[in-house]
């Protein structure tokens, strides 16, 4: 029996844990915690994470996303992503923003500087990665125009270096 992930990842030992168990295969059960609304919403994200092939690498490094009404953020030693109704407004960006958290937790979990300048830039080519898989991937031609937009829009934004 494999050994269970820890309840949060906070400490020296827990991060430790925590990537080791990552490291040799471990993929979450995600969970979704929020109302009704929140939780299709999240399952519509969800589906172009699977259609670009990147669910397993969410899974791989955050364990849930939670409803809050606050700003949305990762949650390290939670393993969780909180997300406000806003972010999830279009599925396509929200999806992006998931595997975005979820290369910030793994370099949490490498221990690497996950946040600020140079690791934002980092995360955002992860982001860009995704939207341009997704593109790649998906057989709707309305997903694939809004991948291009929204890569447009990257391309002209200043994190992009």
């Amino acid at each position: 029996m494999a050994p269970d992930f820890p309840k949060r990842v906070y400490t020296f030992k827990e991060v430790e844990k925590a990537r080791k168990l990552v490291e040799s295969g471990h993929k979450h059960r995600l969970t979704i915690k929020g109302k009704t609304g929140f939780k299709k919403r999240v399952k519509e994200a969800l589906k172009h994470v699977k259609t670009a092939g990147f669910y397993d690498f969410l899974r791989s490094y955050i364990r849930r996303i939670v409803e809050i009404e606050g700003f949305s953020q990762l949650r390290e030693a939670e393993t969780a992503i909180w997300a406000n109704m806003q972010l999830l407004e279009n599925p396509i960006e929200s999806a992006g923003f998931f595997v975005q958290k979820a290369f910030q937790m793994k370099e949490f979990l490498e221990g690497k500087l996950y946040y600020g300048g140079a690791a934002e830039a980092r995360s955002v080519e992860k982001r860009i990665e995704f939207l341009k898989a997704l593109k790649e991937r998906t057989k709707d031609n309305c997903v694939k125009k809004k991948c291009a937009k929204l890569l447009k829009r990257w391309a002209e934004s200043t994190f992009v270096f």
